[in-house]
């Protein structure tokens, strides 16, 4: 199995960026538990800060990867371009989200790219990506 975690604007920052909320693990040493915890599956990571260069990286493996984990950050609430291109490719893409978006500012509720998901996952910390990895393995 190979999937795609692919990480949106300013989730390079992880372990550093605002700890109360999104923790203190940086994602390169989140990745190593994940690819401890699940050897039977192939896990490529991706950020960028850059819209179009997210779609592009789901386009390039939207055809032949089992699942995209996707944390698009604050495009979550915008784009109507990632909307789009997860329509527009046959990989799965589960939405994960670091904390409850629900219980944060009003503008965080609304997801634009949630319909084109198959599932959501937030409020689990690090431990969110697990639970997508995981679903992919059901």
């Amino acid at each position: 199995m190979k999937l795609l975690i692919l990480n949106g604007p300013n989730l390079n920052l992880l372990g550093v960026r605002e700890p109360g909320i999104y923790g203190n693990d940086s994602m390169e040493s989140y990745l190593e538990t994940l690819r401890k915890e699940f050897p039977q599956v192939e896990i490529e990571y991706f950020q960028s800060n850059i819209e179009g260069e997210m779609i592009d990286k789901m386009q390039q493996v939207g055809y032949s990867y089992d699942g995209i984990v996707l944390n698009a950050g604050a495009y979550t609430h915008t784009s109507v371009a990632l909307h789009d291109c997860i329509r527009a490719i046959n990989t799965p893409v589960i939405e994960v989200h670091i904390s409850n978006v629900h219980t944060r500012e009003e503008f965080r509720h609304k997801s634009m790219i949630s319909a084109a998901c198959k599932g959501v996952i937030c409020g689990f910390g690090m431990d969110s990506y697990k639970l997508a990895v995981y679903s992919f393995l059901m």
